[in-house]
């Protein structure tokens, strides 16, 4: 990964206890290293890293906007991202071995040898899961001033006939009956 030395964190020479950080994520972090099927990120990552002797517990905090291509007509579409995802990382001898077996994962392991925390991964992916899954307007807002209305137009075109689809399945009523029998 080059150019991503701002999200290490040096916690060695952190105090037990709790110490906060921020990260500007903007169209820039997702250029090298991590795709993106997003646009115009203006997104603030507050992390909350609470140490202890053998674990640290982390708290993302997630806020900002994205643009999105809608799912339905195409357009941009501004999202808000809000979400927020907590992580338990713990100091072992043999963490590779444990973070194979590990099934938790909100759970991390580390070296005991290991001096910095590499959470660049981390903020690619829960910039992604504040996404929703479906990318569309509500009902309510579809055919407003975001909306492509020559897309929506076609897709309505090709909705199938009411009439035409309970004549389809006219004839499966017969076997209604028997079921029952």
């Amino acid at each position: 990964m080059t150019g991503k030395r701002e999200f290490d964190i040096a916690f060695v020479g952190l105090k037990p206890g709790i110490h906060e950080f921020e990260y500007n994520i903007g169209d820039k972090f997702f250029v090298d290293d991590f795709k993106a099927d997003f646009n115009q990120c203006n997104a603030l990552v507050k992390l909350q890293l609470d140490k202890n002797s053998s674990f640290m517990l982390l708290k993302f905090d997630i806020g900002g906007s994205v643009v999105v291509g809608c799912d339905r007509c195409g357009n941009n579409l501004p999202l808000q991202l809000w979400d927020e995802f907590k992580m338990v990382v713990k100091l072992v001898d043999n963490a590779d071995e444990m973070n194979v077996q590990e099934e938790d994962p909100d759970v991390h392991y580390i070296n005991r040898t290991e001096s910095h925390l590499h959470i660049a991964e981390w903020i690619y992916e829960f910039v992604n899961l504040s996404l929703p899954m479906t990318r569309m307007c509500s009902l309510a807002e579809m055919g407003g001033p975001l909306c492509n209305k020559e897309a929506l137009e076609k897709l309505k075109a090709l909705q199938p006939d009411e009439d035409n689809a309970k004549t389809i399945w006219k004839g499966l009523e017969q076997f209604k009956d028997l079921e029952k029998q």
